[in-house]
């Protein structure tokens, strides 16, 4: 069987309906919280009246900041009250979820998720807690590589274990990374590998499998987003050599091209119109395809722009590549308008606040400068910590940060929580 045909196997894991019952309950998030990976509308984009500050440093606009144990590249996510995200202690052999008081940062609950199970292998950048969570305003849903395989879990908001799914086995190659993505009855996963790679959805009140899609037997570390786009929501995908577009209920097929590359770790953005697929191995390529079913490539670009997740804003794209230059293109069209030189390598996602974009490199210098198609304009230089790998959670006119700092030669990680 051809790859591409591969790719296409649907296991229904229903039968005689058009979508999954939904006993789920509907998804409660409010206006100035950050849910998921990307934020609410998984974009990048922070729609919040309040602005969060420009400037700060360990000890100007630092509203609390808190130890978390172990290690971890996942994003905060803010629901409620509370300030979630995952990590991993090799130490202690665990795999958790914490949980902090969003007003004071104060530990409410810590739930270990998996003890025992945990393997070093992997790229250097990579973490055993490198999956942002996801919440529908009455679970906590994680992902963790764990004993050579992935499993879901769902934790209620007090940090009880609801239910844990193996979605599938998986044979190491960098990492895990991806993320679930909360949908209507469903919370979709994936877990792309040289094994049995997947793509499934799971019923959010009870882990069931809904439906699962085969994957390519190819190492690949995208999460799966749900953006609308040609007037229909569409699930999509890229990576393993293809860019596939699936009907998130179903699982069905809606299209499915050869594209992008291998390994992918970008989430797409969208102008309503065309998608952005990029990706760093085996090749450099920032790529737009018209997503109304015809696979056609706008443009196509040889630039690098691997890890760091971009931005769509008033026809224009927005990228940090991994290198460090900030570049800006037309969306339409991809002609270059302009680009900067950083500095530093990135590994975290832009934000976007208003016409401000926030980018974070790995040496924890986080730079903000304009989103104007009219030339780079920088704004602020903040230094927090000695090391930046995941992307801020941005809500409520508040910075949620994940830090890492050297103290007498050890590694440590604190969350900060930043606002005027």
């Amino acid at each position: 069987m051809s790859r591409l045909l591969f790719a296409l196997v649907v296991v229904p894991m229903f039968a005689g309906a058009a979508a999954p019952p939904d006993g789920a309950g509907p998804i409660v998030v409010g206006p100035n919280d950050w849910p998921w990976w990307r934020g609410p509308n998984r974009n990048g984009v922070a729609e919040t009246k309040q602005k969060p500050p420009i400037k700060w440093s360990e000890t100007e606009n630092v509203l609390w900041k808190a130890p978390v144990p172990g290690r971890g590249h996942g994003a905060p996510i803010v629901v409620g009250e509370h300030v979630l995200l995952a990590t991993a202690d090799f130490k202690e052999q665990t795999q958790s979820v914490l949980c902090h008081d969003r007003r004071t940062g104060k530990l409410v609950w810590h739930t270990t998720v998996h003890r025992g199970g945990l393997t070093k292998a992997g790229n250097s950048k990579s973490t055993l807690a490198s999956a942002t969570l996801a919440s529908d305003g009455q679970r906590i849903f994680c992902n963790f590589l764990n004993n050579q395989a992935i499993y879901t879990t769902a934790l209620d908001r007090a940090g009880k274990q609801l239910w844990q799914t193996k979605v599938t086995d998986y044979v190491l190659h960098q990492g895990f990374g991806s993320s679930p993505a909360v949908y209507q009855a469903l919370v979709i996963v994936s877990a792309d590998n040289k094994g049995k790679g997947v793509l499934a959805a799971l019923e959010r009140d009870t882990g069931k499998f809904v439906w699962k899609v085969q994957r390519p037997k190819m190492p690949n570390y995208a999460s799966p987003v749900i953006l609308k786009v040609a007037g229909r929501d569409q699930l999509f995908f890229i990576g393993c050599e293809l860019v596939t577009s699936l009907d998130p209920l179903t699982g069905k097929t809606n299209w499915e091209i050869p594209g992008a590359t291998t390994e992918c770790v970008t989430s797409t953005v969208t102008d309503g119109r065309l998608i952005i697929t990029s990706g760093g191995f085996p090749k450099n390529h920032v790529a737009a395809i018209h997503a109304d079913g015809s696979g056609k490539v706008a443009w196509e670009s040889k630039t690098k722009v691997y890890v760091p997740s971009m931005i769509e804003r008033d026809g224009y794209l927005y990228a940090v590549q991994d290198g460090g230059i900030a570049s800006c293109w037309k969306f339409d069209t991809g002609k270059e308008v302009w680009k900067a030189r950083l500095g530093g390598a990135f590994t975290a996602s832009l934000i976007l606040v208003g016409d401000r974009l926030y980018a974070a490199n790995e040496s924890g210098r986080t730079f903000i400068f304009k989103a104007d198609p009219n030339g780079f304009e920088a704004i602020a230089e903040n230094q927090l910590g000695d090391e930046v790998m995941a992307t801020p959670a941005i809500c409520g006119g508040r910075i949620y940060l994940r830090v890492a700092v050297n103290q007498k030669g050890q590694r440590r990680e604190f969350l900060y929580c930043l606002g005027q």
